[in-house]
């Protein structure tokens, strides 16, 4: 039965970890609205491959992360953006102009 918690604890705590790597993945995309009053964007991901690849997406909209500045960020502009997400809340916790 100890075994068993040790492995347990062992893999959520391996989920945890993998879960947390994977939303700070670095993604790519278009900003389609920038709201500079709220904090908050719009971007729509570029798509990986080929097939497919051009026609575009919904946008989705990102809280971004305090002190993280919106100045130099305009709708059209490609961006490369990790975020992460807490309580159902998307948040850009690093932004970057292409």
């Amino acid at each position: 039965m100890k075994i068993a918690k040790i492995i347990l604890a062992g893999t959520g705590a391996l989920t945890l970890v993998a879960s947390a790597a994977l939303a700070q993945q670095m993604l790519t995309g278009t900003i389609t609205k920038v709201d500079r009053i709220n904090g908050s964007l719009a971007i729509r991901q570029t798509q990986s491959g080929t097939v497919g690849a051009n026609s575009g997406g919904a946008a989705e909209e990102f809280r971004t992360q305090d002190g993280l500045s919106l100045d130099k960020l305009h709708a059209g502009d490609r961006v490369s953006f990790s975020a992460s997400e807490k309580g159902g809340v998307k948040t850009i916790t690093k932004i970057q102009p292409q």
